[in-house]
């Protein structure tokens, strides 16, 4: 809401059904104030006490039975409202003003507001507070219940706020909210207030490309769900729900057992009309190699996987490249301002991509960038102690660890943590060895780093780090020596991945028991590599990248461990090694790391190849 645009008025048309925020909105504390409310409130506290001892008070606001003396010039320097009604709605020896449509409670917190800039929130009376200030135009009270709004947001209230910055003209709220229930939809429908959405909300939620679902079988039980809360009254809105499900996304499985069998579908004539729709557009597509439209094309992932810099053939990189895995697809979404690097370590941290160390022309980095996703600009970050190149990263308790490298003359075994609360770095305790060339991960609160190189021996010792005792602890050593090897933790496993034994790049693969220290051997990649990206998306384990002993390569696949299988998974657009990968999700933009949906061709979509 922008205060400095002409004065608002009230909405004319209040919607009479508000969704009521729960408890969990209440705020005990008040509104946090900035440093200029505090001082605002200590210039002013002499003021407000003079108002509650009626001293100097030439005016008299009557609400319902109650009465409140105030100032004028106060209150006609707070809002135009009330210099209106001093000025130009009543005579200068009036002094007795009736206000209405606001209780006698709600109108002592907004004249303390007015004289103190403070106020104390709860979930019982920020909505009339809210309403109270939209309607006596003040502005800034109306930003700061808002804003308390937005920082009390939770699954269960994110869509009575959403109705009720409609109702009070919030863009900001309400598509903060939007977005929240959105990207949060699968625990959203399952509470009280989704089972209050009118079937026209549902609709402009079920239609969004960006609603975050793991598959479109949600989005069918999310229908259900709704319907039969209320099944009398919301079953003619059935088939009209159905029809924003994209039915190309659902295996052919599903839709047989799950859709076109399902009591409330098979013996409607207007819901075997709207699937006999859907399929006939997406067949037709499919045949004629069109363009898919709204309803058919899939939506923008839930989760991205981000390849980040990197050595190409002409050397380090800065090319950040985004894997759209409904659309099978890499997307360039490089910021060629930004300092290639390669060999360094990357992580990602509360919705920001952290680049640490590296190498670049010659210089052994200890620097650290970080790329804020949501706004996609970088920043620079404290560096850390010691240079490292080939360095291990991850993060633990909400820090981040870097361990090992080289520094352009020795290898390391020093390790540090970055503590963004602090924003500084300190040095914990060393590793049992030198390592460079290796990589870590963490699993059930500890770091696992494996394999590397001394600089002289190629390494297939392991070793575990206890934040709480500061201490490492060798484990087994892996069964193949490995220097650039991938190391990612996967359902209380730790997985070493590809990399170099001294003689030849490894396909093979093998996946750590903490609870029995002991390795075991899984299914090899089908490509080797070394110094590759690694990351999980979407449950399985992706490799990208690399160096497979002969060239830098773009190729990537993907590992099922139920199915103990790797397959092939689209190349990147440039082929790198000494990359690292972050998975993204949850952002408010996280259409701008895919592929434009309202343009999108057919490319190699089938239909019925979806999950279920």
């Amino acid at each position: 809401m922008n205060s400095s645009s002409n004065p608002r008025k009230p909405n004319p048309k209040l919607k009479e059904r508000v969704h009521q925020i729960p408890a969990r909105l209440n705020s005990p504390k008040g509104l946090k104030m900035s440093d200029q409310a505090l001082h605002r409130k200590t210039d002013t506290a002499v003021i407000d006490e003079i108002r509650q001892k009626n001293i100097f008070c030439d005016a008299v606001l009557k609400v319902e039975d109650s009465e409140f003396p105030v100032h004028k010039v106060i209150l006609c320097n707070s809002t135009e409202y009330f210099r209106a009604m001093f000025e130009r709605w009543a005579k200068p020896e009036d002094r007795e003003f009736t206000i209405r449509r606001i209780s006698p409670k709600i109108m002592s917190l907004v004249l303390d507001w007015i004289y103190t800039k403070t106020i104390r929130l709860s979930c019982k009376i920020i909505q009339e507070v809210t309403l109270a200030a939209d309607m006596l135009l003040l502005d800034e009270l109306v930003e700061d219940c808002f804003q308390t709004m937005q920082k009390h947001m939770s699954l269960k209230n994110c869509i009575g706020i959403w109705a009720f910055s409609d109702v009070v003209i919030s863009t900001t709220t309400r598509d903060l909210a939007r977005r929240f229930i959105l990207s949060r939809f699968e625990e959203v429908m399952d509470t009280e207030q989704f089972q209050q959405l009118t079937a026209y909300e549902l609709t402009g939620f079920l239609e969004d490309d960006e609603l975050n679902v793991k598959s479109e079988t949600v989005v069918f039980q999310a229908i259900l769900h709704w319907t039969y809360h209320d099944l009398e009254n919301r079953r003619a809105e059935f088939s009209w729900l159905l029809s924003k499900v994209r039915v190309c996304e659902l295996s052919f499985e599903f839709l047989e057992n799950n859709v076109l069998n399902h009591v409330l579908v098979k013996d409607d004539v207007q819901c075997m009309s709207a699937l006999s729709s859907s399929l006939q557009t997406t067949y037709e597509a499919i045949v004629n190699r069109g363009l898919l439209n709204s309803p058919f094309w899939p939506r923008i992932p839930a989760s991205i996987l981000l390849a980040i810099g990197g050595w190409t053939r002409g050397g380090p990189s800065n090319q950040i490249e985004a894997f759209d895995y409904k659309i099978g697809r890499w997307v360039d979404v490089t910021d060629h301002r930004e300092r290639p690097r390669a060999y360094h370590g990357s992580v990602l941290h509360h919705g920001k991509v952290f680049c640490l160390g590296g190498f670049y022309q010659l210089e052994y980095l200890n620097t650290v960038r970080c790329l804020d996703l949501s706004t996609k600009s970088w920043h620079e970050m404290p560096p850390m102690y010691y240079r490292r190149c080939y360095v291990s990263v991850t993060v633990l308790n909400g820090c981040i660890y870097v361990m090992g490298g080289y520094n352009g003359q020795v290898r390391l075994n020093t390790a540090e943590v970055y503590d963004p609360q602090t924003n500084q770095w300190s040095l914990i305790a060393p590793m049992n060895g030198h390592r460079s060339d290796a990589n870590c991960a963490t699993l059930n609160g500890k770091i696992y780093i494996c394999g590397g190189y001394t600089g002289t021996e190629i390494l297939q010792t392991a070793e575990c780090y206890c934040p709480e005792t500061n201490q490492w602890t060798l484990i087994a050593p892996m069964s193949t020596l490995r220097t650039g090897v991938a190391v990612i933790a996967y359902r209380n496993h730790i997985y070493a991945v590809g990399g170099f034994d001294g003689n030849s790049r490894l396909r093979s693969v093998e996946a750590y028991n903490p609870s029995t220290d002991s390795w075991h051997q899984v299914a090899p990649m089908i490509n080797p590599r070394s110094n590759f990206g690694i990351e999980v998306l979407n449950d399985h384990i992706f490799a990208v990248g690399g160096f497979d002993g002969v060239t830098t390569s773009c190729k990537a696949e993907s590992y099922d461990p139920l199915e103990d299988t790797w397959s092939q998974v689209c190349e990147m657009n440039v082929p790198r090694s000494a990359l690292n990968c972050c998975v993204i999700s949850g952002l408010p933009n996280m259409a701008n790391f895919t592929i434009t949906r309202d343009a999108l061709p057919l490319m190699d979509i089938a239909l019925f190849d979806a999950e279920e």
